[in-house]
């Protein structure tokens, strides 16, 4: 018999992302699509899998990344595929390799995308989109355009709100990488380089939106005590455009904040009936950025990621940072920088809160480019999975699926993913439903995950019984 399919899966059971129950089939697949689901018993092709202990699923959308210089400078993107990932969402929290100045290395939070300037050569979406199709990587991505990025570009000062020929400068810019292929554009006003923008300004730099499918995607200006104060100000955002709105990593932070998610998501759920919103989240009780006194203030502990005057502190608690240098830990925070860090500041009840929403998706926030990172670079889907899903029961496996794929391709326009059916991409994961989980820990954070067996993009195997294969079949998609 000759070979109808370039693979099948065996036996799986397929979770196709919908949320709907799983289900017992065979999944055929043709070049770059899903062909047939269903009993391919008589069927043949070049390559088949026994999945009859596996769970089939649609290939991880990750929501929230800053994975714009990994795609090209380790386009294996083994933190991702590793842990099923076949889509990254990049240029969150107002950051973006593209459009950005060579200067932007210097500009906290703009160096956690590359801290030493050698990948800020992008001034227009359009030089980064080609850069990614002459060397793909192993993922697809789906591209965000940073407005704190769009203001490094067009102001000498960044402590001011911008002037209105400033604005329309970055209106422009902004207008022509949507017109490229950018899915939306992203803030980050919560970070000192757009502290000073006004609601206005992000309003008129966002109005390239405005009747098209793009987003407004938002690290808010506050998650801690004024964070229902921030939120207004983003649904206010994007009901002034008429687009849809994504809040980013949603947290309630400090002590005196624990327990105001129930507060949060009431509001989010009594918005959504006015306007269309969305939000991700990521499951750990700590969150990573550059080093900043006032997060760290607010932390229980705080482990240092990366420094770049101290690069042989990394991995270490503040504390220890502040006695090998014999200062204060305030002190120490300013010898340190530019620097990183991992601050605990939420509260587990929350993190499940938020995580239980049906709305919520997930997003890793991994920083790629950190000496010692987030274990949620590594982890973030496999804990979900595993500890959140399997373990605490926390929600059905195919709701945990549905949060990773089908709502994220949904809410992020992206057409015949984060599905499995017929005559959709082929972006399929096989993990094995009794054994995945994170192994990824704060003492040891690079490490991949367990029970992931395969990863496909575009039907081509990407991750293999724990290897990258070499293939680079990942492409820039657009709304």
């Amino acid at each position: 018999m000759s070979e109808t399919f370039d693979i099948i899966i065996r036996n799986a059971a397929v979770i196709d992302g919908t949320g709907a129950p799983r289900v017992r089939a065979d999944v055929g697949t043709r070049a770059d699509r899903i062909v047939r689901i269903g009993d391919l018993a008589a069927e043949r092709a070049g390559r088949e899998i026994d999945a009859s202990a596996l769970v089939a699923a649609p290939g991880f959308i990750d929501a929230h990344t800053h994975d714009d210089r990994m795609l090209l400078s380790d386009p294996a993107m083994a933190p991702k595929v590793s842990q099923g990932v076949t889509t990254v969402i990049t240029g969150n929290c107002g950051i973006s390799l593209a459009c950005s100045p060579a200067l932007s290395a210097s500009i906290p939070p703009l160096d956690l995308l590359d801290s030493d300037g050698e990948w800020f050569r992008y001034p227009r979406f359009e030089a980064y989109r080609d850069a990614l199709a002459a060397a793909p990587a192993a993922t697809n991505a789906a591209c965000l355009i940073g407005h704190t990025t769009l203001r490094a570009a067009t102001m000498a000062r960044l402590d001011r709100p911008a002037s209105a020929r400033e604005t329309a400068r970055m209106r422009a810019l902004a207008g022509q990488a949507l017109a490229a292929g950018a899915i939306g554009i992203s803030s980050g006003t919560a970070y000192a380089p757009a502290a000073a923008a006004t609601t206005q300004e992000l309003i008129e730099v966002c109005r390239p939106l405005a009747g098209t499918r793009g987003l407004y995607v938002t690290h808010m200006r506050n998650e801690d005590e004024r964070v229902l104060e921030a939120m207004d100000e983003t649904f206010a955002i994007g009901r002034a455009l008429g687009v849809a709105v994504v809040i980013s990593h949603h947290k309630c932070v400090g002590k005196a904040n624990h327990g105001r998610s129930g507060e949060t998501l009431a509001l989010i759920e009594r918005t959504r009936a006015q306007q269309d919103l969305g939000l991700d989240c990521y499951p750990y009780t700590a969150s990573s950025t550059v080093m900043q006194s006032g997060r760290a203030g607010q932390a229980t502990q705080v482990l240092v990621t990366w420094s770049k005057p101290h690069p042989e502190l990394s991995g270490k608690t503040l504390a220890e940072a502040a006695r090998a240098l014999g200062v204060s830990e305030a002190q120490a925070i300013e010898r340190l920088k530019p620097a990183g860090a991992i601050y605990f500041l939420m509260d587990e009840a929350d993190v499940r809160r938020i995580l239980a929403y049906p709305q919520t998706m997930i997003g890793s926030d991994g920083l790629p480019h950190d000496a010692r990172p987030h274990p949620r670079l590594w982890g973030t889907f496999p804990r979900v999975l595993g500890h959140y899903a399997r373990d605490l029961g926390l929600f059905p496996l195919e709701t945990a699926v549905h949060k990773m794929t089908g709502l994220t391709a949904a809410r992020f326009g992206l057409q015949d993913r984060g599905v499995l059916r017929e005559g959709a991409y082929a972006d399929v994961t096989l993990f094995d439903p009794l054994t995945v989980l994170d192994a990824a820990s704060f003492d040891d954070p690079v490490q991949p995950a367990h029970g992931i067996h395969s990863v496909f993009v575009n039907g081509e195997a990407v991750w293999v019984h724990g290897q990258a294969t070499g293939a680079r079949p990942g492409r820039l998609l657009h709304a």
